[in-house]
């Protein structure tokens, strides 16, 4: 499919995706807003509940209570970051394609969670899983984009290198 699109239809095709995570983000968030309690767990299965919860710091709520001033220092990194990879989206070659797949779901997950920052001052989260009583950290959509955005990245670079190993070989 994409060998016959042109440079331009890729990118285009790249922010749509960027834009869908966004939108798809946003919305979960919106209906664990309005349907969830605060910090009441809604069992779905046995290893993952619905639980609200707001995150004030970063990942695995790193700073969480630091006061306030995180919620702009993690803003300005995630305005910087997400600024640099949409740059390195758009520079990306046509045959790039697996590397512009991660960098679309990393970047639409970044804006997600970088737009509750901004608009609310925490993050939302929402999806809880766990194993008797032991629990991950909770989550949401913009967090799965970026975990899968960057395992997209590493078996690009690992199946990448393969390829260039084979190429020197031969």
């Amino acid at each position: 499919m994409f060998s016959k699109l042109s440079l331009l239809q890729q990118r285009i095709f790249w922010l749509l995706l960027v834009v869908a995570v966004v939108v798809l983000d946003q919305w979960t968030k919106g209906l664990a807003t309005q349907g969830l309690s605060y910090g009441r767990a809604v069992e779905v299965l046995p290893v993952f509940d619905l639980t609200l919860l707001h995150n004030k710091g970063a990942a695995f709520s790193f700073l969480s209570d630091a006061g306030g001033w995180q919620r702009w220092f993690f803003t300005a990194i995630s305005s910087v970051v997400s600024i640099v990879l949409l740059v390195w989206l758009l520079r990306l070659k046509r045959e790039e394609i697996w590397l512009a797949a991660s960098l679309a779901f990393i970047l639409g997950g970044a804006i997600g969670n970088l737009w509750d920052r901004v608009a609310l001052g925490y993050v939302v989260d929402f999806i809880s899983v766990h194993y008797q009583d032991n629990y991950f950290p909770a989550f949401n959509i913009a967090d799965s984009a970026i975990t899968l955005g960057a395992a997209i990245m590493i078996l690009d670079m690992l199946m990448g290198s393969a390829e260039s190993s084979e190429e020197q070989s031969s």
